[in-house]
């Protein structure tokens, strides 16, 4: 029955620990990632060349298609 009260004791300790942890962590701004990495990866980014190139090639296929009808 002793080692019942002990392990309470020692849980509700870890518990608090956790606890302060995690309000340092909300504290700290830990956070605060309004625009995940995991997301990031998933959207192409285009160089100023390279958007330049797509859009140049967007114009001529377009004047291409208006000539064709």
């Amino acid at each position: 029955m002793e080692i019942l009260f002990l392990l309470i004791a020692f849980s509700l300790t870890l518990a608090l620990i956790f606890l302060g942890g995690f309000y340092w962590a909300v504290k700290n701004k830990q956070y605060e990632d309004s625009y995940s990495p995991s997301v990031r990866i998933l959207f192409d980014d285009l160089d100023p060349v390279s958007k330049k190139d797509a859009t140049s090639t967007t114009i001529t296929s377009t004047k291409n298609n208006k000539e064709e009808a």
